[in-house]
C-alpha cells in the first residue's frame, strides 16, 4: 500500500525566485573569473600597402574569399596560409593567420575574426595589408611572402627603466637565453619575476625560426636595455619580456590571479550548493513530519517557529522550506 500526500505551498514564486537569484549569483561570479582571462583582441600594430585595386574587380573578389578562408580554418587550427589564384597573376593573392600558441581553438577563432573585421576598415582596398593583435596576427599581399624569412622590424616597444640592477638584468638575459635555445615555433620561459614568449609565423623552417628569434632578443636587450618589459616584433616573428608582472601576453603571465578566482568560485558554488541541500533535507522532513504519518520525533525547530528556532539562518532555512511543494510517498 503506498500513502501519497501532498502539501500545497504557501507560493512558488519565492521559490523560484531563490533559485534565479542564485543563478543570477552565479553569471556575475562567472562573468568576473572570464574578465580576468588575459586579453587577446588589444591592437598591437597594423599596416598597409601604397598599391590599391579597383572597387568590384577579381582581386577584391579573391581578397575577399581569403579572409573568409582566414576566418573559417581559425575555428580548427592556430595556423594556415592560403593562396587564391585568379585569371591572371595579378589576380593572385596570398595570405596567413597564426594564433598565440598558449590559446585554445575558440579563442584563437574569435580573435582571428576580430583580426579580420579591423583589417577591412584599416587597409580598404589596399592590395596588402597585416593586423597584430595580443593573441593573433593576419596578413594578406599580393607579392608572396610564404615561406620567406624577414627580420624587418615592425614593433619595438620598451618599458621604463628601473635602473642598474644586476640581479634583474641576469634573470631577465637567462629568459631570453632560454627562448633562444628551444625549439619550436612558441617558446615561454621564466626565471622568479620575469616571464617571457616568443614565437615564429608558421611558415618558418626551424632554422629561419632559431634566426629570427636570436635577431629580436639580441635587438631587445641592446634597445630596452634595463626596461621593465620589452617587445620585439620582426616581420615573422617576436620575442618579449616582462618583469613583476608589468606587461603580460600570455596565460601562464596570468595563471596566479586565475587559479586564486577560480578557487573562490569554487568555495562559492559549495556552499550555494551545501544551503540549497539543506533547504531541500529540511522541506522534505517538514512535510514528513507535518504528517507524521512513520511515528518520528521531529526536531522542533522545524515543527515550531516559534520554540527554539532562534538562530537567524535556521530561520531563513525554515521558512524556505515552508514555502516548497512536496510529494511524499510511503510504503507499508
Amino acid at each position: 500500500m503506498v500513502y501519497s500526500r501532498t502539501t500545497s505551498s504557501k507560493s512558488s514564486s519565492t521559490s523560484t525566485t531563490s533559485l534565479l537569484f542564485i543563478f543570477f549569483l552565479l553569471s556575475i561570479l562567472t562573468q568576473s573569473i572570464s574578465s580576468s582571462s588575459p586579453p587577446t583582441d588589444g591592437f598591437l600594430f597594423g599596416g598597409c600597402t601604397q598599391q590599391k585595386y579597383s572597387a568590384d574587380s577579381p582581386y577584391e573578389s579573391n581578397v575577399n574569399s581569403l579572409l573568409t578562408s582566414l576566418v573559417n580554418s581559425a575555428t580548427y587550427s592556430s595556423y594556415n596560409n592560403f593562396t587564391i589564384t585568379g585569371s591572371t597573376q595579378h589576380d593572385v593573392v596570398y595570405g596567413l593567420f597564426q594564433c598565440r600558441g598558449d590559446l585554445a581553438m575558440p579563442d584563437c577563432a574569435t580573435c582571428v575574426a576580430r583580426a579580420v573585421t579591423q583589417l577591412g576598415p584599416l587597409c580598404s582596398q589596399t592590395c596588402g595589408g597585416a593586423l597584430q593583435l595580443q593573441g593573433c596576427y593576419v596578413k594578406y599581399d599580393n607579392a608572396t611572402f610564404l615561406g620567406v624569412e624577414d627580420k624587418t622590424v615592425v614593433l619595438k616597444k620598451c618599458g621604463p627603466s628601473v635602473g642598474y640592477d644586476v640581479d634583474g638584468l641576469a634573470r631577465r638575459d637567462a629568459v631570453l637565453g632560454s627562448l633562444a635555445g628551444s625549439g619550436g615555433l612558441y617558446r615561454v620561459g621564466g626565471s622568479g619575476d620575469v616571464q617571457g614568449v616568443a614565437q615564429c609565423v608558421g611558415d618558418l623552417s626551424f632554422g629561419e625560426c632559431q634566426d629570427c628569434v636570436s635577431e629580436a632578443i639580441g635587438r631587445l636587450k641592446s634597445d630596452c636595455g634595463q626596461a621593465v618589459f620589452g617587445d620585439m616584433f620582426l616581420a615573422k616573428c617576436y620575442a618579449r619580456y616582462s618583469t613583476d608582472g608589468a606587461h603580460y601576453y600570455s596565460k601562464t603571465h596570468h595563471d596566479k590571479s586565475t587559479d586564486d578566482g577560480e578557487k573562490t568560485f569554487a568555495i562559492i558554488i559549495g556552499l550555494l550548493a551545501g544551503v540549497a541541500l539543506i533547504i531541500i533535507f529540511l522541506a522534505f522532513l517538514r512535510k514528513i513530519c507535518e504528517g507524521n504519518a512513520l511515528g518520528l520525533v521531529c526536531p522542533s525547530p522545524i515543527l515550531d517557529t516559534n520554540n527554539g528556532l532562534h538562530h537567524p539562518l535556521l530561520l531563513f532555512l525554515n521558512e524556505r522550506a515552508a514555502d516548497l511543494t512536496v510529494k511524499v510517498f510511503v510504503p507499508f
